[in-house]
């Protein structure tokens, strides 16, 4: 820490030090005055009954919560490095059933005699599971670790600035790896900008599949007499006892990379004292394993087969199902690249000292037949000097992809298929509110650092397709002084 303290002290003499040819100092205003640190944290819940690791129906019922922090550290007039590190640990029904058995199949293994006699008795009950439900494999809970750093450099006229950023994040079955950058340019006394940027992403899966068919990926077509279905019973549609259940449309993805590219350029411009505008279009692209290894699939034409109890075969679908569940026919197959084509743009109008109307408008489309509009309105109101409020309002609607289809309704025959409702088509409406505090004194001191301002939201999420959602998020911004 006294290093840290003593090179800021250092960029500060410095950038008050600078001299031209003759001698006279000139004085140059920081682009980042002091450190400045944000704490942000976040808390999302979810419910919904279309689980694409269900094949289309079951629980989406998720919890997630992140936390964030953010320095942004001037390293003289010109330069700042942001650090942004944090994480996020979720739970999850939906992913939970990639195993949504209750108990193992004869690769369950003991330690002892109470063990043996326990293993037994559920031997013979057998494993039973529900899409309904969330069982209790590792894949009910992760946590993803993140961490960017951006460096960023402003001319003497602060009218050029360019910036480059590396990224890493990791969970249990995903890596990713990015960097980028981009410039802008003002001009027209700062009433005008152009931006350029540039990203790149190159990620690996660490493929999961449905038990099922990562069984049948490992014996074959004996499988149900090794491993985890050994001494197994599977049943039909009727309810009776079948050995034929053969998932031959399944194989393992033998590449398993995934690469991001965007490009985007964005223009702004202050029109009046009011009122001020900007427009965006951004190119991305993505190659490589774009399915999720871990949705399964199941086909119209083909036979039914069951884990668990027989009796509730008829009731698969019912949320009150609590102890069957369908084997797969495959996973979710989609192409092996994708093309989106964003455009959007930003108007924002200053009513008065106290009201600001923001609001926002994109428009999306990509090769694999998705089309979709967001429109949105945020109106800040100034309350007092230290508090404002801000209600909004987002609106979506989309329309769906060609490789979707709801759960059951694919065909053996088709060469890709998914029944991911993110994928399909429905409208959305997102309502929420949120306060900011600002303390341009801050009064409030941590140590070294005082509290600059509170800024929290929440929001409720709804969508056709039943899926509904709360999130509350807070942040605080503390500067060194």
């Amino acid at each position: 820490m006294k290093k840290i303290v003593f090179a800021l002290s250092l960029c500060t003499f410095l950038s008050y030090a600078q001299q031209k040819k003759d001698s006279t100092i000139v004085f140059k205003k920081r682009v980042l005055e002091t450190t400045e640190i944000d704490f942000l944290s976040s808390y999302y819940k979810q419910d919904g009954k279309h689980s694409s690791v269900g094949g289309g129906i079951g629980s989406e019922k998720l919890t997630n919560a992140t936390a964030n922090i953010v320095i942004a550290m001037p390293l003289n007039d010109d330069d700042v490095l942001t650090i942004d590190s944090g994480i996020s640990a979720y739970t999850s029904a939906s992913s939970s059933n990639i195993n949504p058995f209750n108990a193992s199949g004869a690769s369950r293994g003991g330690g002892g005699d109470d063990d043996d006699r326990v293993a037994a008795a559920a031997l013979a009950a057998g494993p039973t599971g529900s899409p309904w439900q969330a069982s209790s494999g590792a894949s009910q809970s992760d946590v993803l670790a993140a961490i960017n750093a951006n460096y960023s450099h402003s001319s003497d006229d602060r009218n050029f600035i360019w910036n480059a950023d590396v990224a890493f994040s990791n969970e249990y079955d995903y890596t990713s790896i990015g960097f980028g950058g981009g410039i802008s340019k003002l001009f027209n006394d700062k009433n005008s900008e152009v931006s350029l940027k540039v990203n790149a992403y190159l990620d690996q899966w660490r493929p999961i599949y449905p038990t099922e068919l990562s069984e049948f990926g490992k014996y074959g077509s004996g499988f149900q007499s090794n491993g985890y279905f050994a001494g197994v019973t599977v049943y039909n549609q009727t309810g009776a006892a079948s050995s034929a259940y053969l998932p031959n449309s399944f194989t393992k993805w033998s590449a398993v990379g995934r690469n991001s590219y965007s490009a985007s350029v964005g223009f702004s411009q202050v029109l009046t004292k009011k009122f001020q505008f900007s427009v965006f279009f951004d190119i991305l692209k993505q190659d490589g394993m774009l399915s999720t290894p871990y949705h399964r699939i199941y086909f119209a034409d083909k036979p039914n087969y069951y884990i668990g109890n027989p009796a509730s075969i008829s009731n698969y679908e019912n949320p009150s199902n609590s102890d069957v569940y369908r084997l797969a026919d495959d996973i979710e197959r989609l192409p092996n690249t994708r093309f989106k084509l964003p455009i959007g743009a930003r108007l924002n109008y200053y009513l008065n000292e106290k009201v600001v109307f923001r609001t926002y408008y994109r428009y999306y489309s990509d090769d694999w037949d998705i089309q979709a509009h967001t429109a949105s309105i945020e109106i800040p109101v100034k309350v007092s000097d230290k508090f404002t409020i801000f209600p909004m309002y987002r609106y979506y609607t989309q329309l769906q992809s060609k490789y979707f289809a709801p759960f059951e309704q694919h065909l053996s025959t088709e060469k890709f298929y998914t029944s991911d409702f993110d994928l399909s088509t429905f409208n959305a409406n997102q309502y929420g509110a949120g306060f900011t505090y600002t303390d341009i004194f801050t009064a409030a001191k941590i140590w070294k650092f005082g509290l600059k301002n509170i800024d929290f939201r929440f929001n409720h999420y709804e969508r056709t397709d039943g899926l509904n959602a709360n999130i509350a998020t807070i942040a605080f911004k503390f500067v060194n002084q």
